[in-house]
């Protein structure tokens, strides 16, 4: 055979145009999440795993900030036209995003147009209800779901004379143990994450009190704030009294006083279950989780617990193929395998009913006894109107707003009652806003 260099390099010209055209046919999709430390590498991990199981697509993970930051990022992203495929939004997010008309892709039309397979009786209830339409539509995908819980120190509780292997579970008895605390030398005996989420809004439904009409929202837009009533002015007032005390510590707003535990500093913390992955990682002392704090004179209590965490949320694109993509990965993403990955890595709770029976079948709650305390808060009973979660417009302002209200209390420059009374008011002015805004 006659050698033609020409020729060659011809063809190899023509392959390596060929293997570019193959490289750039793959379609990236941006997904801005809010996952700091374990969990932007468990993030990193299932988006390589998508990855590699197909070659179409590629997920590539963002980390855009704290979740009212990426939500801000990706609503400005999406006005100057360069939106990204998905964001991850917290649950106090939802209305808004639910109100933003023509940026959405509804993932129930999503996952039905790209005939993917999805079954919304699959999802856990307290999940799915929450992030689903009126008409029982679920408009954004669950991932990160989580409650309340208590986590203490085991080693602390031992020198304070006190049963590592018995967290509190009222609020009198939580208090009794941070005065033995306290007395064995602990400088911060008590703090709480969320402030708001767990000490008002998830306290609200733990004990069956509403945090406002209208079914904490659900049931319209002319939704009023009423989380003033005497049972939340008791324990507020009470937190008060023990942060005058020295029981209760407040260390911040959002997650910031988790580093106050994982550092053995703080002895008991109320946070998210989703904590656990961070604990897991930092905490260089035995540790165990504890149910949610309840008052056992409130009628009722406990009933259940309220979810937080995030959905990841589509927004419309103008390529059409980026759909496809992301439909599959949701798919992949609610996988039983994948969810109680997550679970079991990360202390959220499983979104589908099969990722729990999968944690089940392979012994992870008797591997690690507590662990599916999230679930059982969660489930603890049928939910009311007052327990099945909340849904309000400019809920990240009314969050800003409870949060100086509450840091007077624990300053000692407001009752509880004026707090409170004051939160309501301007909380109030928020709603009446958004509802003028989206009539």
């Amino acid at each position: 055979m006659t050698f033609r260099p020409g020729v060659v390099r011809a063809a190899v010209f023509a392959a390596l145009f060929s293997v570019a055209g193959a490289a750039s046919a793959v379609t990236e999709i941006t997904w801005w999440h809010s996952m700091t430390g374990a969990l932007n590498n468990k993030v990193d991990q299932i988006a390589q795993k998508f990855n590699a199981s197909q070659s179409d697509f590629k997920v590539v993970p963002v980390y855009k900030g704290q979740y009212d930051e990426s939500m801000a990022a990706a609503i400005a992203a999406y006005r100057g036209g360069n939106p990204p495929q998905i964001v991850q939004v917290f649950e106090v997010g939802t209305a808004t995003m639910m109100a933003a008309k023509g940026a959405v892709k509804p993932v129930y039309q999503l996952m039905k147009e790209q005939n993917e397979p999805f079954n919304p009786k699959g999802f856990l209830g307290a999940v799915y209800g929450y992030y689903a339409d009126t008409h029982g539509n679920l408009i954004s995908m669950p991932f990160n779901s989580s409650t309340q819980v208590l986590y203490i120190n085991e080693d602390a509780f031992k020198k304070a004379g006190l049963d590592p292997t018995k967290p509190p579970t009222t609020w009198p008895d939580l208090e009794k143990d941070a005065e033995k605390l306290k007395a064995a030398g602990v400088s911060c005996p008590f703090t709480t994450g969320w402030q708001s989420w767990v000490q008002l809004e998830s306290f609200s439904a733990w004990h069956n009190v509403p945090f406002a009409t209208l079914e904490n929202g659900f049931g319209g837009l002319g939704t009023r704030l009423e989380f003033n009533g005497p049972v939340q002015v008791m324990h507020i007032g009470n937190l008060g009294k023990w942060a005058k005390e020295g029981l209760f510590v407040y260390k911040g707003r959002k997650d910031e006083p988790l580093a106050s535990f994982n550092s053995g500093e703080c002895a008991m913390i109320t946070t998210s279950s989703g904590s656990y992955a961070n604990i897991k990682a930092n905490a260089k002392f035995a540790w165990r989780v504890g149910t949610l704090p309840y008052y056992p004179s409130v009628k009722g209590a406990p009933q259940n617990t309220i979810i937080g965490g995030a959905t990841l949320w589509v927004l419309n694109q103008k390529d059409k193929n980026m759909y496809k993509g992301i439909a599959k990965f949701f798919t992949f993403l609610s996988s039983p395998e994948v969810q109680e990955d997550w679970h079991e890595s990360t202390g959220y709770v499983p979104i589908t009913l099969a990722a729990y029976d999968l944690a089940k079948t392979k012994g992870l709650y008797e591997q690690r006894p507590g662990f599916d305390i999230a679930i059982k808060e969660l489930t603890n009973k049928p939910p009311t109107a007052n327990s099945k979660g909340l849904r309000f417009g400019n809920f990240v302002q009314i969050r800003n707003i409870i949060d100086e209200e509450l840091e007077g209390v624990w300053s000692g420059q407001k009752t509880a009652k004026q707090a409170l009374d004051e939160a309501v008011k301007r909380g109030n002015e928020q709603l009446e806003r958004f509802q003028k805004a989206n009539q």
